[in-house]
């Protein structure tokens, strides 16, 4: 029995890992796919093609899945230590998703005006620039904000349980409140979301996602002395 759980931790290891590094590559390109609609509401009268528009919204759905992904197979080995832990991370991941989801909507709608225009160029340029908005708006709530959250979950419970080396964890646990100061700062129109201010803040956070991703398949997680099938360590760390 304890060979079958280790195996199947490593299973779910693994499989977290790789849905790490699926939505962090997903998330790369899509800043410079979307550039040519978000950085010009004139997009919309029919300037430039839409794939990569519509490419860019496909990614952002795929990292949205793929980040439930990874909070869904974490899941059984976080909830030994801490139940509270374990349903937030799923809870804010989900979050996160929706807000990804939506932002993508919003892009996406603009290119159905934009391939079935009707209305005067004054009305398309209205809807184009509110869309763009609300897709600006969603970005910095969600991946702009979200992982911050994601890893005060995830993080400390790997920090605490030293389920990977400590250092892997801290810097999420560092990460965090930096990436929610530039999300303020940036909410307050400190600078913008893509200055070099922002990217320098986002960078922990960012380190801390790709190592865990590449940690966990390489090398799993360090599990404690515990029962296998124990749901929490003890009633006091349950919560």
């Amino acid at each position: 029995m304890e060979t079958t759980n280790t195996d199947n931790t490593r299973k779910l290891a693994l499989a977290a890992g790789v849905l790490y590094l699926v939505t962090f590559a997903a998330s790369i390109p899509t800043l410079a796919l979307k550039a040519p609609l978000v950085d010009h509401a004139n997009w919309i009268l029919g300037h430039g093609s839409d794939k990569g528009v519509i490419l860019a919204c496909l990614m952002d759905f795929i990292c949205a899945v793929t980040g439930i992904g990874t909070a869904v197979a974490l899941y059984p080995i976080v909830r030994r230590f801490s139940r509270t832990s374990a349903i937030g991370f799923i809870t804010s991941r989900t979050l996160e998703a929706a807000i990804l989801v939506m932002g993508a909507i919003s892009l996406l709608t603009i290119v159905t005006l934009r391939n079935d225009a009707v209305g005067d160029t004054a009305s398309l340029m209205t809807a184009s620039r509110s869309l763009i908005a609300a897709h600006h708006w969603a970005f910095l709530f969600g991946p702009g904000c979200m992982p911050a959250i994601n890893a005060m979950f995830l993080a400390t419970v790997m920090y605490r349980f030293r389920l990977v080396p400590r250092i892997i964890p801290l810097m999420g646990l560092v990460g965090a409140p930096l990436l929610l100061a530039a999300g303020v700062t940036i909410l307050f129109g400190g600078f913008a979301q893509t200055s070099t201010p922002a990217f320098f803040l986002t960078l922990p956070i960012a380190t801390w996602e790709f190592s865990v991703g590449v940690y966990m398949i390489v090398k799993g997680v360090n599990l404690p002395a515990v029962a296998a099938d124990a749901p929490a360590v003890s009633p006091a760390l349950a919560a």
